[in-house]
């Protein structure tokens, strides 16, 4: 039972990655599903959520109209599409899974977390 967190490498500025979050041994129909990055030093951030049913999606500022989080039923993946990527972006990238996306979205307590795949964006 497990996230697995795929897609992450070296872009340049500008350039763009699609992150990809798959789960197995459980099916992430009915979990909210997150990304959080985090750089060595700082603590983790959540990036963007997804509700369970899609239809709601949560973005922090400094990635809004770069970055787009969508969901595939069929094929239980949670993908992250990342445009116009800056130097800022670069982390390590989580995905994680919770039945309520507030606990996502406010730190609570998530049930599942993913391995991480690092983003680096050079200048």
């Amino acid at each position: 039972v497990q996230l697995q967190a795929s897609g992450g490498g070296l872009v340049q500025a500008g350039g763009s990655l699609t992150l990809s979050c798959r789960s197995s041994g459980f099916t992430l129909e009915y979990y909210a599903v997150g990304w959080f990055r985090q750089v060595p030093g700082k603590a983790r951030e959540e990036v963007s959520v997804i509700t369970a049913n899609g239809a709601g999606t949560h973005y922090i500022d400094s990635v809004k109209g770069r970055f787009t989080i969508s969901r595939d039923k069929a094929k239980n993946t949670v993908t992250l599409q990342m445009n116009n990527l800056k130097p800022e972006d670069t982390a390590v990238y989580f995905c994680a899974a919770d039945p309520y996306s507030s606990d996502l979205i406010y730190g609570g307590d998530v049930e599942r977390w993913g391995q991480g795949t690092l983003v680096t964006v050079s200048s």
